[in-house]
């Protein structure tokens, strides 16, 4: 039966087809003085006798049992939300409430890299204080300001959960088995967790890190010969560089911030930037891609470290950098500047207009201070493209 329409076979059951051929079994059902048409099945998958069974078995729950079979329907349903489909629907649903687009993307990708691989799979209403803390766990000390992040954006998932009617009960508490010193370690302060390499051990690093090709090494490299954060190169695309003009302008979006700024590149940088361009990958305009071309994630970076033996953190090496400026006498605007930080006396960051860049006939300090950088975490040298292909 193609033609569309609405062919009744008694006692409530009808056969619907619509306008594409497709037919489904539904069932007219009335309960405490409403109509409700329950849906029974596909006609493809259900003969007419499988759908009068089921039909029957509905019926006798409704009338006899005084069963809701809609809000057991409904709470299926539910029980099959995943984290991960409550988590990108929660996202897409406040898209609009975001402070910026880099924020917006962080916020799922820190989710994406921490909480999917344990509990992606997993529906909210199944999810408890104990799965919580065994996501944690492993970067609770490590990177415990991303840790804290990871825990309430992941309660914040599961309160939309409860609002959706995709579990039972609100999220753990904070203030519970999902605070340090409870259900997780005491966390130790994040000045030890940002631990420093002396920048007398920067160019023997700098030469380790050019014995194995691969994206992470190319990108770590770029981060300390520039100063920026990780998720200003993780970020960066081919369109932010000029390189004839030797200069890096990172959107306002992609900074902390939220000011765009520009990074003058030294001969080394330059050489970082020319190996990662002879390994680009089609289809992306990213600098150093992760998976799937997309931007690598933030524990990439660390992971370099950790594979080398270093004990260090990433964001440390704007502190090495800081370091060996001051030992070398550049003035603190400039390495301030360098670093994008804000200047703290308001009346000086309001007539403090300079970017210390200068023009290409006459570079300014930050191009001196940059190429010395440079110069100095190369050994002197800078180390000629390596041809083999990045892992």
């Amino acid at each position: 039966m193609t033609r569309p329409g609405t062919y009744q076979d008694g006692d409530g059951l009808f056969l619907k087809v619509n306008k594409s051929g497709g037919a489904y079994w539904l069932l007219r059902l009335q309960r405490d003085g409403k109509r409700h048409d329950i849906g029974l099945g596909s006609a493809k998958l259900l003969s007419l006798l499988e759908a009068r069974q089921k039909a029957n078995e509905l019926r006798k729950a409704v009338k006899i049992d005084r069963r809701d079979v809609l809000a057991e329907r409904k709470s299926e349903a539910a029980a099959k939300v995943t984290f991960r489909e409550a988590a990108r629907q929660y996202h897409m649903e406040n898209a609009a409430g975001w402070k910026s687009a880099s924020y917006a993307r962080q916020w799922l990708a820190s989710l994406e890299t921490h909480a999917f691989p344990k509990l992606g799979d997993v529906a909210t209403g199944g999810i408890a204080a104990a799965d919580i803390i065994d996501v944690l766990l492993p970067i609770w000390q490590e990177i415990p300001e991303t840790a804290r992040q990871v825990r309430n954006r992941i309660c914040v998932v599961l309160d939309y959960s409860h609002a959706k009617g995709w579990r039972s009960t609100e999220a753990p508490s904070g203030n519970s088995s999902l605070k340090a010193g409870r259900g997780l370690p005491r966390q130790v302060k994040s000045r030890e967790n940002r631990k420093a390499m002396p920048y007398s051990a920067m160019p023997h690093f700098i030469a380790a890190l050019h014995r194995k090709p691969a994206f992470g090494r190319l990108a770590l490299e770029l981060l300390i010969l520039t100063g920026v954060r990780s998720q200003e190169v993780r970020l960066a695309t081919w369109s932010e560089f000029d390189l004839e003009g030797r200069l890096w302008t990172v959107p306002a979006d992609h900074m902390k911030r939220g000011n765009a700024h520009m990074v003058p590149l030294s001969d080394a940088a330059l050489a970082v930037l020319a190996k990662a361009n002879a390994f680009r990958l089609p289809d992306t305009d990213v600098v150093f891609p992760g998976v799937a071309g997309k931007p690598m994630s933030d524990m990439t970076l660390l992971k370099v470290l950790r594979d080398m033996s270093e004990p260090f953190h990433v964001h440390g090496f704007r502190s090495t950098f800081t370091d060996w400026a001051a030992n070398e006498d550049f003035a603190d605007a400039v390495v301030e500047a360098a670093l994008a930080h804000k200047t703290p006396d308001a009346v000086q960051a309001a007539y403090r207009r300079t970017t210390y860049l200068g023009t290409p006939a006459q570079p300014g300090a930050r191009v001196r201070l940059m190429e010395a950088w440079g110069n100095y975490c190369a050994g002197g040298v800078v180390a000629p493209e390596n041809t083999a292909s990045p892992a």
